[in-house]
């Protein structure tokens, strides 16, 4: 039996209520920290705000004696500490860095687990250069003295990777990672996907955009209507019948090399 300690995410009985309306329910969900897994659902799922309970920024809306939420094998956790073993990039974070930020300083941020570097902030020269080095491993360092909000959505979203991955977490979560991307900026994203595979990270993809799925990912977690619709290995999962009663369509899943994509029939 596997230990506990070694699952990234262990949610048993966990709910989230807003306004007397339940949005999320999940049962039974467990991913290990060796598994490379997608989260797919529509809009609406609770893809949003299962990322939220995985980064701690939420919690189960109320608890009994069968409920467990823990990452990492732990129920409570300080922000800066899970940020040392989980990075994360989301639409919501790439918004959030509007002002006039380098690449650089937006990798160092990493460190402080803030939106930009202020006065209080003690970089020291070890920072800098796992910065740099950081920049250099995703081939961004050409652009390190370059504006964040002059940067392509691309090259901004390797940039807010490489400020996830700062600190080498174990797991690094990606919501959404190729929505705004064009199809240049999209093969380079998986490019660099792989990149970070082969280094050790292992990722939890956050999706509906069938076309992020990479051949990596072995584990396949499908959300409706905030609870799980199906939950298994890949061949088992991720087929078009369950695609088509996810996105409630008749559509074919079509795969090549490991990538995939979709046609309605």
């Amino acid at each position: 039996m596997k230990n506990p300690n070694s699952n990234f995410i262990e949610f048993r009985n966990v709910s989230v209520i807003r306004d007397d309306r339940t949005i999320l329910n999940i049962r039974d969900l467990i991913v290990g920290s060796d598994e490379n897994a997608a989260i797919i659902g529509p809009n609406g799922s609770g893809k949003s705000t299962l990322i939220k309970l995985i980064t701690a920024k939420i919690y189960p809306s109320w608890t009994s004696d069968n409920t467990i939420c823990k990452m990492f094998g732990q129920s409570q956790w300080n922000v800066a500490d899970l940020r040392a073993q989980l990075g994360i990039v989301t639409n919501e974070l790439q918004y959030d860095f509007h002002n006039s930020i380098t690449g650089l300083e937006t990798i160092m941020s990493g460190f402080f687990a803030s939106i930009g570097l202020f006065t209080n902030h003690k970089v020291t020269r070890e920072m800098k250069e796992k910065a740099q080095e950081m920049s250099e491993f995703l081939e961004i360092s050409h652009l390190n003295n370059k504006n964040l909000d002059t940067m392509s959505s691309g090259e901004a979203r390797r940039f807010l990777i490489a400020r996830a991955l700062v600190n080498k977490p174990k797991v690094l979560v990606l919501d959404e990672p190729s929505n705004s991307l064009d199809i240049a900026s999209v093969i380079k994203f998986q490019r660099t996907i792989k990149k970070i595979l082969n280094a050790g990270t292992k990722i939890i993809l956050v999706t509906h955009f069938i076309s992020d799925i990479i051949p990596e990912i072995t584990r396949f977690i499908l959300l409706k209507d905030g609870q799980i619709f199906a939950d298994g290995k890949r061949k088992e999962v991720f087929t078009s019948k369950n695609l088509s009663s996810l996105f409630n369509m008749q559509v074919e899943l079509i795969e090549k090399d490991g990538l995939a994509q979709i046609v309605v029939k």
